[in-house]
């Protein structure tokens, strides 16, 4: 039987309100009780190793979620298109108007390369999205004597209206359509007009009648 702490000698104050203490004489009577508290430990020490996370590692998680969030909803919308990039806009026709005209070869109907630049001052008109025969014949009309008037088709030349003044050619590698930011779907014929320097005065995606144009056709023999 075990001694209350009031009549062991050398034993500290205790707190009052852990009432009378008893030491057994036997420390097999306190068995339960060690396992009780060895409980207790364990079950305190499984709560230390989880710990919630704090508000700023809350904070960062969700700010990276958000932020792989957004690069797949880019990523996913640029896989999508299925079109050309409108990244960089494509140049205004009066954007073109002073610029050299490029030096680009274009190719004859024996396939022999016609630089475009040896043909200054020129009236270069876009027939592969249409033949447009009396377009043609008109251009060749109205041009001022000494400016060269040229179709230009996609794969091979385009015949030239009977009687007309015109060279043929072809630009099957597409520079020229790719330069001017026209595209080769388009119906109608596109005019291009460069004078004897190879600066660009004219272009017009699609013309109604080169006639509409005397004044910048006029300057071209300057």
């Amino acid at each position: 039987m075990g001694k209350a702490d009031a009549d062991g000698p050398g034993l500290p104050d205790l707190p009052p309100e852990w009432g009378r203490v008893v030491i057994p004489d036997d420390l097999a009577a306190l068995a339960d009780e060690a396992e009780q508290v060895r409980r207790e430990l364990r079950r305190t020490a499984g709560h230390r190793r989880w710990r919630p996370p704090a508000g700023p590692v809350i904070v960062l998680v969700v700010a990276v979620l958000t932020t792989i969030a957004g690069l797949a909803a880019v990523t996913w919308s640029r896989a999508g298109r299925t079109g050309p990039s409108t990244s960089t806009p494509d140049p205004a026709p009066a954007q073109l108007t002073g610029r050299p005209l490029p030096a680009l070869d274009l190719v004859d109907a024996g396939q022999s390369p016609v630089p475009l630049r040896g043909l200054l001052p020129v009236v270069v008109l876009l027939v592969d999205g249409c033949a447009c025969p009396e377009q043609v014949a008109e251009a060749a009309t109205a041009a001022p004597p000494g400016v060269t008037v040229v179709t230009v088709a996609g794969t091979r030349p385009r015949a030239a209206p009977p009687g007309a003044q015109v060279r043929t050619l072809a630009d099957p590698a597409g520079g020229l359509r790719a330069f001017l930011h026209v595209p080769a779907s388009q119906d109608g014929v596109t005019a291009l007009l460069a004078d004897r320097t190879g600066r660009i005065t004219l272009m017009v995606p699609e013309v109604a009648s080169i006639t509409d144009h005397r004044a910048e056709l006029s300057r071209l023999a300057d």
